[in-house]
């Protein structure tokens, strides 16, 4: 935790948001995209929808047409309205701050709930997405595979109010250092402490 504070001091969320409505929209268009791509659609997408009420109530074509650079334009654009109804009718079109009424939300799961929860709440959180399940298999920090094992795992061991930070700073150093295919063994600070310093090798299958 030491290394990885001081070598990403910055952990600002790469999406672009100005309120928790605008990251919970983000999140759901994040899944199988770049963050790139969803800042350029988020861009447009809150100049035309500024809150959960417009839109709920957007038409159908014209926000598939808004969000289809992103991949999966159907089932986002479904689920953008979905969420932004339940905001609406049951949360007053505020962003709820627990994980149980965070799931009730359409197109979020655990992982953009927890980081919700920690970006937004100061909660703690525990974000296990690809890049931070790969890192700490790699480091063997953890003998699971499975998303909630591995949560659980972190969440027992990392302590409450470092979780979030610790995640973004392992999504990050997965992103740019220890990536899935090639990755900077030669240039990574935690070389040293690592069970697999120079090799390369794949996470097992689920």
């Amino acid at each position: 935790m030491r290394i990885l504070t001081e070598t990403y001091p910055d952990i600002t969320s790469p999406l672009h948001y100005r309120s928790p409505f605008q990251l919970l929209c983000a999140l759901i268009l994040a899944a199988q995209s770049t963050d790139e791509q969803v800042n350029r659609v988020t861009t447009r997408l809150f100049a035309a929808y500024p809150n959960a009420d417009a839109l709920a109530r957007a038409r159908k074509t014209d926000l598939e047409e808004l969000v289809y650079s992103t991949g999966f334009f159907r089932a986002k654009a479904a689920h953008l309205r979905e969420a932004a109804a339940v905001l609406r009718d049951e949360f007053g079109g505020e962003v709820p701050s627990t994980m149980e009424e965070l799931l009730k939300i359409p197109g979020i799961g655990r992982k953009s709930a927890n980081v919700l929860l920690g970006a937004l709440f100061g909660k703690p959180a525990i974000i296990v997405d690809t890049h931070f399940a790969r890192v700490v298999y790699r480091l063997e920090c953890v003998e699971a595979v499975r998303p909630e094992q591995i949560e659980r795992v972190c969440r027992n061991v990392i302590p409450a109010d470092k979780q979030y930070a610790f995640s973004m700073r392992i999504n990050f150093h997965g992103r740019y250092v220890c990536t899935a295919r090639n990755p900077g063994c030669t240039e990574c600070p935690l070389a040293g402490d690592c069970p697999y310093p120079g090799r390369r090798f794949s996470s097992p299958k689920k």
